[in-house]
């Protein structure tokens, strides 16, 4: 929706760009030109001149609101480092940067041609100059510090560069892809409140998603709408910023890839646990949060002679053998097992394996390491 109003609000600026530039410029050709405009022909040249803009500025519409969108996520990172003392005196350096610029530039408005761009140009460089020399000379503004103490002391917790650097990489947004959505804990995440920086939900997932809510097979439809339900809570119920980028890339066919893409033009990071994708991405130069490696990490650590009591649910591979799990669903492969399937026993950890899959934890019961002692 916010992508919308900003490409009609591009395109009306587009129509008075083009609308003033033939107001102004055909005069000017007029006369270089050696000949006069009807009242209609001006009128029709300014209608031209508006459509034309409006049109150009249309189709440039999605560039413009990348670079927007980047642009705000990057001033947001900056504003979140400094200290509230640099930010306000670096507005009321702006302020008077600008009321200089106004005051200086009223004689210029009427100049021709020229006349309405000199005043555009004054504030944008007045106004930078102002706040950029408050900013640097905060340190000899001290009666203003004064006044507000308890702004004086944030001057003392300026965050270090490599703080200000974890920072901006934390406030980055986060792009989801399908299989993050579908799985549901991405939610469980962020209702924790380990996730800083907006979740960006890219169309081009939405309409995957749906396809899949749509599908004739009842697992994958089932999955499709347990997805838009886990994207419902998380808009709704979370206090967690959400975007819907309108953003796509015609010239790719993978989902993958404009998930790629799309993460480098906004310089986000990719939230999944396809495999594949993760490694993509890391060829590619592109960070990525695995919820698969974010549940492995925080996994209850086990160690060789720990003993717990776990019920074998069903045989294991090899002879003998049967299987438990805990609770956050850690495979417990019991030496001598299959006896006690369908019973709760107590084991003892003989030694843990760690896969790509995750943790397998191969215990023994305890009456049988009771017996070998």
């Amino acid at each position: 929706m916010m992508n919308r109003l900003m490409q009609i609000l591009i395109t009306l600026l587009g129509v008075f760009i083009g609308y003033e530039l033939a107001l102004i410029g055909a005069p000017v050709l007029c006369t270089l030109l050696g000949f006069t405009l009807g009242a209609s022909a001006f009128m029709t040249l300014l209608v031209i001149g508006g459509l034309a803009g409006g049109l150009i500025f249309y189709f440039m519409a999605p560039l413009i609101t990348g670079r927007l969108t980047r642009l705000m996520y990057w001033v947001e990172c900056q504003l979140q480092k400094m200290p509230t003392t640099d930010i306000i005196i670096g507005i009321m350096g702006l302020l008077a940067g600008l009321l200089i610029a106004n005051l200086l530039s009223l004689p210029f408005g009427r100049l021709p041609v020229v006349g309405p761009f000199i005043p555009v140009l004054a504030n944008i460089i007045l106004g930078y100059i102002g706040m950029s020399v408050a900013v640097k000379k905060k340190d000899d503004l001290g009666g203003i510090l004064a006044l507000i103490p308890r702004l004086g002391r944030d001057k003392d917790k300026e965050p270090a560069p490599r703080l200000a650097k974890q920072a901006s990489a934390a406030c980055a947004p986060k792009v989801l892809d399908t299989s993050v959505i579908i799985d549901g804990r991405i939610a469980d995440v962020a209702e924790s409140g380990f996730l800083e920086g907006p979740l960006v939900i890219p169309t081009f997932v939405l309409q995957e998603l749906r396809h899949i809510a749509d599908s004739s097979d009842i697992l994958k439809r089932n999955r499709g709408r347990r997805g838009l339900d886990i994207l419902n809570r998380i808009q709704k119920e979370l206090d967690v910023e959400v975007i819907i980028s309108d953003r796509d890339y015609d010239d790719l066919a993978e989902v993958d890839s404009k998930l790629l893409r799309l993460s480098q033009d906004i310089g986000g990071k990719i939230l999944t646990n396809d495999f594949n994708l993760n490694k993509v991405a890391e060829l590619r130069g592109v960070q990525v949060l695995n919820v698969n490696e974010l549940a492995n990490a925080v996994k209850p650590v086990v160690l060789p002679g720990e003993e717990m009591t776990v019920h074998v649910v069903k045989d294991g591979k090899e002879s003998g053998q049967g299987v438990a799990y805990l609770d956050d669903g850690t495979m417990i492969v019991v030496d001598g097992g299959r006896r006690h399937i369908g019973e709760s026993v107590g084991v003892m950890v003989t030694s843990v394996l760690q896969t790509a899959a995750g943790r397998m934890i191969f215990a023994k019961p305890k009456t049988a390491v009771g017996k070998a002692m």
